[in-house]
This record gives C-alpha cells, sequence and structure tokens, in this order.
C-alpha cells in the first residue's frame, strides 16, 4: 500500500550546515491532522546506517499513522548521500559530538517551524527513538535537552567505543583502520578523530551513567538474539536506570529480523513497533494533560 493510499504524506528535506556538510532528512505524517496536534517523534539511526536503510521507512510510517509526526534524516557525516556509502571521507571523520549538533540542528528546524508540514507538528510534544548507536545519541541529547518527553532505544549501545583492542591499536599505528561491511563489501574508514573526541568527552558520552541521571522516561527494546555485546549492555543499562522501562523481544535480531533492502517486517519488528507506541501514547498524552494544566 502506498503512503497516498494510507493517508500519509512524506516530504525531503535538506539543511546546509557549512561549506562541507548537508543534512538530510524527511517527514512523514497524515495527511489530515489537526494544525498543531501530531506530537513529533525524531529518528536517528545507527552505525553503517542511514534513515532509508532497511526497517527505517516503514517504522516510520506505521507510527504516522498512528497520528505522531515522523523525522528521519542523515547524520551528515555517515558517509550517505545519493546512495550507499558514497561518502566515506565524511564516514571516517565522524564522531559523537558531530551527531549531538546534527541533532541539535534538526531540532532547531523543528522549533523553528522550518520543516516540511511544520504546522502539523506539536512542537511541545517530542520523543526521540533511536536504533543502535541512534539509540545512545539519543539518551545523550535528552540529558541536554529536558525538553524531550521521551526516549525509546531499538537494541542501543551502552558504550560509546564500538571497537575492540586491536581495532584501536591500528588506528594509533596508522591513524585509520577500517571496519567491513558486509552487504556492501566496502572496508570502511574510522579515523583517530573518532577517539579523540571519546577522549574529549568521556563523561559527556558516558551513555550509562547518563542514563542513570536521566529524569526524561526511557524505554529500551532489545532483542535477545543480538550481539552478546548489546545483550551485555542492556543489562548494565537497566542496573544503572532500575525506574526505566525495558522490553526483550524474543529472537529478535540487530535489525528485528529485517533486511536492506527492506523485504518486509517480522513478528519481532512489529512487536518492537508496539511498545514503542504504547509507551509513547503514554508518555505524550502526559505530556499533552500537562500542558493544558499550565
Amino acid at each position: 500500500m502506498s503512503e497516498q493510499a494510507s493517508g500519509l504524506q512524506k516530504r525531503r528535506f535538506e539543511q546546509p550546515i557549512d561549506a562541507e556538510l548537508t543534512l538530510r532528512g524527511e517527514v512523514t505524517v497524515q495527511e489530515k491532522v489537526d494544525r498543531g496536534s501530531a506530537p513529533v517523534v525524531i529518528m536517528a539511526h545507527g552505525f553503517k546506517s542511514f534513515m532509508d536503510w532497511g526497517f527505517q521507512s516503514y517504522a516510520a510510517a506505521e507510527l504516522a499513522r498512528r497520528g505522531y509526526y515522523v523525522v528521519r534524516f542523515n547524520f551528515s557525516c555517515n558517509g550517505v548521500n545519493e546512495r550507499d556509502f558514497d561518502e566515506l571521507d565524511k564516514f571516517a571523520v565522524n564522531t559523537y559530538s558531530r551527531e549531538q549538533a546534527d541533532l541539535a540542528v534538526v531540532w532547531e528546524l523543528l522549533q523553528e517551524k522550518r520543516l516540511p508540514f511544520a504546522e502539523q507538528a506539536d512542537t511541545g510534544r517530542v520523543a526521540l527513538l533511536g536504533h543502535s548507536r541512534g539509540g545512545g545519541n539519543s539518551i545523550v541529547f535528552a540529558a541536554e535537552h529536558p525538553d524531550v518527553q521521551a526516549v525509546v532505544t531499538w537494541n542501543g549501545i551502552a558504550s560509546a567505543d564500538l571497537f575492540d583492542d586491536a581495532f584501536k591499536e591500528e588506528i594509533v599505528r596508522n591513524g585509520v583502520a577500517y571496519v567491513a561491511n558486509a552487504r556492501t563489501g566496502q572496508s570502511m574508514p574510522i579515523r583517530q578523530t573518532f577517539y579523540d573526541d571519546l577522549k574529549q568527552n568521556a563523561e559527556r558520552f558516558d551513555i550509562t551513567a547518563r542514563l542513570a541521571g536521566l529524569k526524561t522516561p526511557v524505554l529500551s527494546v532489545q532483542g535477545d538474539a543480538d550481539s552478546d555485546r548489546l545483550k551485555e549492555g542492556f543489562r548494565r543499562l537497566r542496573e544503572a536506570a532500575p525506574n526505566q522501562s525495558f522490553v526483550t523481544i524474543a529472537g529478535g535480531t540487530h535489525t528485528f529480523g529485517t533486511v536492506h533492502p527492506f523485504a518486509g517486517t517480522t513478528p519481532q519488528l512489529e512487536e518492537a513497533l508496539e511498545a514503542t507506541a504504547r509507551f509513547l501514547d503514554s508518555r505524550m498524552r502526559i505530556a499533552s494533560e500537562r500542558g493544558r494544566q499550565d
């Protein structure tokens, strides 16, 4: 079923950041929505990913059908311009600081009503939905932006350092190391810039500690067929923030059984979406009722 047939509308946007970088995104929302009535979900993709990867567009459409104004975007140094990873020079120097700055650009565009269909968005009710590394970024951003009403992470990271000691040693020796992309066959470079940023911002990007001190409601959704590293991180996050919400998806892989190009949904993805919608509906409704009382 097409977006038009299902009553949804989509529009792309671009925002230059400087002479070298451009942030590209897309808004999905229902065609018939009362002015300013749709709560907002900003989706943040993960490492070696992009806004059109696999389930991202499908998930945005499903949330929009439930009444949300959904913003997807590419981090400006995620390595994707017009096709899969055609800007590996930018991917090589991507950092968490750059991604936090990109999220801030999206936030500013939203609050200033400069995104497509802006008149439909309720900018006082904004949630973040991050997958993998995007989950870690969402927690950090919410910790620094108390106006965020809720956060959902899908198989989110607990540690900002994604690589092992051998990888770090290679960067020290050569100034660059490479990660394999099994899907595209590319060797994707990571330069010393990544670790310089982590070293300079160790406390800022301590994801577990940021979650432990976060008052914003967070739902962490984790597939039990994901990597051991991420399942262990999920356990640490749950121990650090026992008052937050945690859901385990039986049989859920890192992408909930979905692939790229998207070949259809799975029971695990549908379970993650249902848990997410229940959580967001609850938090956004509470935020709306609180706003009417103020």
